[in-house]
């Protein structure tokens, strides 16, 4: 780019913006955010428990369609160590447990955006909306699976939050969305997700998140 052709105004906003990492990061990921419409990707999970010093791993793949403004529907399907499948859409949380041919149902109404606040944070989120809920710093630039990323940490301004979530990191990649999300919990528990094979706005039918279960599946309802 040719600085000496800008205008003043324009400069002085180009240099502060390349002077201030975060404004960068928001920058690429506001720009994401508004072409967001849709997401598969293979995921890797690990749930970190402190008191017990142990890592529990889980990978599989994920589907995310935004069908509207505030209709964000995701199936997540984990394979390994113990197979499940979870869907949240439509106000509701479904859980499906095969070896035990159980599918487990929950109200998820009274957690709306919890999809875009906490699980898919980073994915289709305005800069705006991140910078009311959270203080961001930038920490530095890091290599997640041999793509550069930039590492954000995010801290909560809601104390109701923070009884509950800590922290949380994220690595963005250049394409303005993240490959790698980590989630810090009271105790120094964490879960970290890590994504790969992240096709952005893919064609996803209604039906291919809708879950699919055989028949005979018993249905329990926690907390009723």
């Amino acid at each position: 780019m040719n600085l000496q052709r800008l205008p003043l105004v324009l400069l002085a906003a180009y240099t502060l913006l390349a002077a201030d990492p975060v404004a960068d990061v928001l920058a690429r990921m506001d720009r994401a955010a508004s072409a967001f419409r849709s997401l598969s990707a293979d995921v890797h999970n690990v749930t970190h428990t402190d008191v017990i010093n142990t890592d529990e791993k889980e990978s599989g793949s994920t589907l995310v369609k935004r069908v509207k403004a505030n209709d964000l529907r995701m199936l997540t399907e984990l394979r390994e160590p113990d197979p499940k499948t979870v869907v949240f859409q439509g106000g509701k949380a479904e859980m499906y447990l095969p070896k035990a041919q159980v599918v487990q149902v929950y109200d998820a109404g009274k957690y709306k955006g919890l999809l875009e606040k906490f699980f898919l944070l980073g994915f289709g989120v305005p800069a705006a909306d991140l910078q009311k809920d959270y203080a961001i710093r930038a920490i530095g630039e890091e290599t997640i699976d041999s793509q550069n990323a930039a590492h954000l940490e995010l801290i909560p301004k809601s104390p109701e939050t923070l009884k509950h979530l800590k922290k949380v990191e994220l690595w963005i990649l250049d394409s303005g969305y993240p490959v790698r999300q980590k989630f810090h919990q009271s105790g120094g528990d964490y879960r970290m997700v890590t994504y790969s094979n992240t096709k952005i706005n893919p064609d996803i039918s209604d039906n291919d998140l809708k879950l699919k279960v055989p028949k005979g599946v018993k249905q329990e309802y926690p907390g009723k």
